[in-house]
């Protein structure tokens, strides 16, 4: 990290006061971030409070739930593309990890925008590289036919649990970073400002301090009674972030995750296939280096 100090926290008590006090520990960026990115995500101050103000809006309950037909529209789209596939053999190998990249991307221009993703394809290159949520597929639902309805979706207990599993052993983002502007005590350590604060989001996810002996198995059900129970603290998860500042696409892209799975396991069961190698690695987020293939089999 060059001569700048470098702090790695891993104890929930003070990842939690460093969420809830973001007006002193505020996003770290590099200058070449700064001049190239530029969003809510970036801003701070009250830069971010209007900015938030007039966003959250487009997320509400009753937003997202108009919401529905149109990602119904694109999970749609990329399953046809799996039946052409699967249609000779009934069955066949697939690398679904490009399909999900732009199944995220035509379904954010869809709702934003209006148009599809192929339609806008050059327009979002860049989107479609940085937004993007891992989904592991490996749960059997039986799903009623029809187009899902919102209430139906928050009723996927199971389902919920699987995606929340998935983001605490597979967090798209490996950890978040902060910078106190200002000298501030957090728990016993005076810490000067400007030092850079690590919060490693994957090592806290797989600690067994907080999640148990199991804590680096896939295990659904550590999320039977909710985030809040499922581990021994709190804010030991936080894929989204946490406090003011939480991530304010979750409930959009957990709706999303929740029908396309759904939608997949209506018309396809799978399995991995031989040729997968299991090697997550890091770019913008967190991805497979060598794809993600599977056999499908249609129902």
């Amino acid at each position: 990290m060059g001569p700048r100090p470098n702090i790695h926290i891993t104890d929930p008590k003070m990842i939690r006061e460093i969420f809830l006090k973001y007006d002193i520990f505020q996003k770290a960026r590099s200058p070449l971030v700064k001049l190239l990115v530029t969003g809510m995500a970036d801003y701070a101050g009250e830069q971010w409070f209007k900015v938030r103000k007039i966003a959250t809006p487009a997320f509400h309950h009753d937003k997202l739930k108009n919401m529905l037909p149109t990602i119904h529209k694109s999970c749609n789209d990329m399953l046809r593309k799996w039946e052409i596939s699967v249609s000779k053999d009934e069955s066949c190998e697939l690398d679904v990890w490009p399909h999900i990249q732009t199944l995220t991307a035509d379904v954010i221009s869809r709702t934003a925008f209006g148009s599809s993703f192929e339609e806008g394809r050059k327009i979002f290159a860049v989107l479609r590289e940085q937004i993007h949520l891992l989904i592991k597929l490996h749960f059997l639902l039986i799903f009623q036919d029809g187009e899902p309805k919102f209430e139906e979706l928050n009723q996927l207990k199971v389902v919920s649990q699987i995606l929340y599993e998935v983001l605490r052993l597979y967090s798209p983002a490996p950890l978040l970073t902060r910078a106190n502007v200002k000298e501030i005590k957090l728990g016993e350590i005076v810490i000067p400002p400007g030092v850079l604060l690590s919060l490693p989001i994957m090592l806290v996810h797989h600690d067994h301090e907080y999640w148990g002996d199991d804590a680096k198995k896939f295990n659904p059900d550590r999320f039977s009674e909710g985030v809040s129970k499922a581990s021994k603290n709190q804010i030991s998860f936080f894929s989204f972030g946490w406090g003011p500042r939480i991530c304010i696409g979750q409930n959009f892209a957990l709706l999303e995750s929740k029908l396309a799975l759904a939608m997949i396991l209506q018309k396809f069961t799978f399995q991995l296939s031989p040729t997968y190698m299991h090697a997550p690695t890091r770019g913008v987020t967190v991805y497979p280096q060598h794809g993600a293939n599977i056999i499908l089999h249609k129902i």
